[in-house]
């Protein structure tokens, strides 16, 4: 099979998946500049596809080695015992042509499934228990709302009535919502004042417009203005698979009171109902049980949707080489790679 027909096929077997990742599609894998990419399908003696994984890879020339991360991969039955065998074996394979000192996953399992748990480790997976959050590549804890099959007044219906009131309240006061990729200059200054004001690195304009380009009919910039024409709140979503998902989002601090942050969700729900989709993913709530911390105010306003916080299992890593292993992880967060 040539690369181009394989990207194909591995396209259309991942797409269709229950519960799938926008990062195992492979447009994703393009996305991200300075990595490299591989596509695996595992297929049994009549042909059937029983599973895909998408790789990405980090070269670290000067260490002779590189880092190989599958996010939110594989794509199988994690319960499968000859699939996620086949796919780790596969995986290792992978590794020696790139001489890897690790590989690591971070699976669309939750943290109490132990059958898929006892599976990764007994296959050779070093599973991070002790692993604090924040330091984890994506987030550990989503907040998930379930709209399958149902209608946006169903949906609607279910939101805390408060939030309900806020979406009108928007509707009212004359916010627009609207998704355009051209209006991404407003969008970046959004994000560099959110960024600036809660205290977090934001990627580069050249990042997001790369996003939005190459997932293309995938990804919808949404934008909210006031009625005088002021950008109030944006963000950048994702459908792929069964699920949409929120995965930039940004505001100021001015004219809060139009509530246009919930509007835009509300119309990104939407979007999720008419595409058929059977999950709306509000993406990540860290230290959603803690009251007391900063981050617990994401966590309030989300709820108020009427969805359900998933925390997942975690990171798991393969060591290939303990002794780069140790060295590469030392030099490279010395450089910077804080995760790894």
């Amino acid at each position: 099979m040539d690369n181009k027909t394989l990207k194909n096929e591995y396209e259309s077997y991942v797409s269709k998946q229950q519960g799938v990742s926008f990062m195992q599609s492979e447009k994703w894998s393009k996305v991200k500049k300075d990595w490299l990419s591989e596509q695996i399908l595992l297929k049994d003696e009549c042909g059937y596809v029983q599973g895909a994984v998408q790789m990405l890879i980090k070269k670290i020339p000067f260490l002779h080695t590189s880092f190989i991360y599958i996010p939110r991969g594989p794509v199988c039955d994690m319960h499968d015992k000859y699939a996620v065998k086949r796919l780790t074996e596969l995986i290792r394979l992978y590794a020696q042509k790139y001489n890897a000192f690790m590989v690591r996953i971070d699976p669309m399992i939750e943290h109490n499934d132990t059958q898929a748990i006892d599976l990764l480790t007994s296959l050779g997976f070093r599973y991070n228990t002790n692993k604090y959050e924040d330091d984890m590549i994506q987030s550990q804890k989503n907040y998930i709302l379930n709209i399958a099959g149902k209608t946006s007044e169903q949906v609607f219906g279910s939101f805390h009535p408060k939030w309900r009131y806020n979406i009108r309240t928007a509707v009212r006061k004359g916010v627009k919502c609207v998704y355009d990729s051209s209006r991404l200059d407003d969008f970046y200054t959004l994000m560099q004042e959110t960024g600036n004001r809660d205290g977090f690195c934001i990627r580069s304009k050249e990042y997001y417009q790369k996003l939005l380009e190459t997932l293309g009919d995938n990804a919808r910039l949404y934008m909210c203005y006031s009625p005088q024409g002021m950008p109030l709140s944006g963000a950048i979503s994702v459908c792929y698979g069964d699920r949409v998902s929120y995965v930039y989002g940004a505001s100021t601090a001015k004219q809060r009171n139009l509530m246009p942050n919930y509007l835009m969700q509300w119309q990104m729900i939407i979007w999720a109902i008419e595409s058929g989709c059977r999950i709306y993913d509000f993406m990540g709530v860290p230290h959603f049980e803690d009251e007391s911390h900063p981050n617990y105010g994401v966590y309030r306003f989300k709820k108020g949707f009427n969805g359900t916080a998933v925390t997942y299992a975690g990171e798991f890593d393969l060591i290939l080489s303990e002794p780069k292993y140790r060295l590469a992880r030392n030099v490279l967060r010395i450089r910077g790679y804080k995760k790894i």
